[in-house]
């Protein structure tokens, strides 16, 4: 049974992770828009960066963070000058989880809306649909299972985050040690039993969200057949 400390770190780790997902949510499904109905020069390019965290180390990708950041800091940037602290802060994890997650989000919900015919979106329009509400009343209701998919993919990577986080944010016990971190710091100090509680407890939960699309989706599909 985990401990007032462990749910602790359980509790942060849920709460960065879900604010990472709600805050990526409508960019990524811009994003996806974007990709799936643009045709012109540079999409490739843009698909690729994008996706560059999906292949690159995590610490990479935090080393990347940090370095732009204290740039940021030393040339005395927007942060800098409101005078926000983020290296180091749950700030930082929030960041690294949403860097890491977004090309997981991106990706489902740009063949998503490549699947969806162009065709019935002209209908729409020449109904009187403007474009934001035929999004919402055709293209959306017609791609919504490829973007849970993406926002659930995007809260489980969130969930483990790691390589890019301990970068950025360190490990600091009731600040930014999270799930990952947590795991890690107790195998290397020879606490294995609590270590495999916390394995438990990332196990079900990243179950429960993946448990949960499909069960929404088989409703769903259900409601539609029927």
């Amino acid at each position: 049974m985990p401990t007032a400390e462990e749910w602790g770190i359980v509790f942060l780790t849920i709460r960065i992770a879900a604010l990472a997902t709600v805050l990526l949510l409508p960019v990524g499904v811009a994003a996806g828009v974007v990709l799936a109905r643009y045709r012109g020069p540079g999409k490739s390019v843009a698909e690729t960066v994008l996706s560059l965290p999906l292949v690159l180390p995590p610490t990479a990708v935090g080393i990347l963070l940090l370095r732009a950041l204290s740039r940021q800091s030393a040339v005395g940037g927007w942060l800098a000058v409101r005078g926000i602290e983020v290296v180091f802060t749950w700030k930082a994890v929030l960041l690294a989880t949403m860097t890491m997650a977004f090309p997981l989000l991106v990706r489902s919900a740009r063949t998503a809306f490549e699947e969806v015919d162009p065709r019935l979106v002209g209908i729409a329009r020449t109904l009187g649909c403007g474009h934001l509400r035929a999004f919402f009343r055709v293209t959306l209701p017609l791609a919504w299972r490829g973007v849970v998919a993406g926002t659930v993919l995007a809260f489980s990577r969130a969930l483990g985050e790691f390589g890019a986080t301990v970068m950025v944010a360190g490990n600091i016990p009731g600040k930014t040690q999270t799930l990952a971190l947590a795991i890690f710091h107790d195998t290397q100090t020879g606490h294995e039993d609590r270590a495999m509680v916390l394995v438990g407890v990332t196990v079900a939960l990243a179950f429960a969200a993946l448990w949960t699309t499909e069960w929404v989706s088989r409703r769903r599909a259900r409601r539609s057949v029927v």
